[in-house]
């Protein structure tokens, strides 16, 4: 497995423009920006990247079009083959997330990391443990005792095989001592709907794929994969807000945090003054309120990384996940 050496990706993100600041304003789009969306519409990612887009345009931080284009087919592969074959085209950013550098990893998707240009994470989803209102589960412990009587029959969803749910289920199981049987399905919102309907018994979706149906009384919070509660104190459903909820480790699963970074990448081989450029767009998007309604909407981290910061956490995420995918073996042999 061929890695990314650290600084190879600082100087990809053109950390020169820390130096020479002037360098980012010497360039400028030239024509349409073409945002490439990894994914669906209507899905986290889509609404991710059409919110930095809405921003964009009403504060017109570039003088030329944005437009945004779906490329969700092959777990959302197939936008990052696409930047892949756009080399050296500034005028084209891919929205993603962490599985942009983890997929590679696991399985093969036509694209190397390296034929990208990291330029920001703009943003993480939390991870909660849902089950179904009507199950006996009325809390995280009660869901871990029935798993470990159930012996593999406890059915647990997710979204998609060797994703971000499975990647989750996955650390759940090793830290509960569990084992059960996960069914995968093709999106966060269909296993929202699984999870409501009952045909599965929990899930591990990020808060704002699960809101309507915990609000319709359908479904049941259990714990967050944070380090802390949700500081939102608000009441969401009924009388419980996001705080209420209580964090896996204090219900006795040993996972002390998962979140999935929103990431934006640009194609590979662009001049570190073309790199540096966006990453100022980014942030400058970050702080307009359009752009935090969104993240308090999505109860989401308002993480922001570039330059160093970004190079040093993809290298930790990644050799995180390396170690988990070996023991798993699903990692894929250099």
């Amino acid at each position: 497995m061929n890695t990314i050496p650290l600084t190879r990706i600082a100087a990809a993100l053109g950390l020169a423009a820390c130096a020479l600041p002037a360098l980012a304003a010497d360039w400028k789009p030239s024509r349409p920006v073409e945002f490439i969306v990894t994914a669906g519409p209507g899905g986290g990612t889509d609404q991710f990247a059409r919110v930095v887009q809405s921003v964009v345009q009403k504060y017109k931080l570039v003088s030329v079009p944005v437009v945004v284009s779906n490329k969700g087919g092959g777990a959302g592969t197939e936008g990052l083959i696409y930047a892949k074959s756009a080399k050296g085209d500034p005028h084209k950013l891919v929205f993603s997330t962490n599985l942009a550098y983890l997929m590679p990893m696991i399985t093969k998707v036509g694209y190397s990391i390296d034929d990208l240009t990291p330029v920001a994470i703009m943003a993480a989803d939390e991870f909660i443990l849902w089950s179904n209102a009507d199950g006996p589960y009325k809390s995280a412990r009660d869901l871990v005792a029935a798993a470990k009587a159930r012996n593999g029959g406890f059915k647990m969803g997710g979204a998609q095989s060797k994703d971000t749910d499975h990647i989750l289920t996955r650390q759940i199981e090793k830290a509960a001592g569990i084992s059960v049987t996960y069914v995968p399905f093709k999106s966060g919102g269909e296993v929202a709907v699984q999870l409501a309907g009952g045909h599965v018994e929990a899930n591990t979706n990020n808060p704002s794929e699960n809101v309507s149906h915990w609000r319709a009384g359908k479904v049941r919070p259990l714990c967050v994969f944070a380090r802390q509660r949700i500081p939102l104190k608000d009441k969401v459903a009924g009388d419980m807000s996001w705080n209420d909820i209580p964090t896996c480790k204090e219900q006795g699963i040993a996972v002390d945090e998962f979140r999935m970074p929103r990431t934006v990448w640009a194609a590979g081989e662009i001049t570190p003054e073309q790199s540096a450029f966006f990453g100022k767009l980014m942030a400058q998007v970050r702080e307009k309120p359009e752009f935090k309604e969104w993240l308090a909407k999505g109860v989401q981290s308002g993480m922001f990384l570039t330059g160093t910061e970004l190079a040093r956490y993809i290298a930790n995420d990644k050799a995180n996940h390396k170690v988990q995918f070996s023991q798993d073996g699903w990692l894929l042999k250099d």
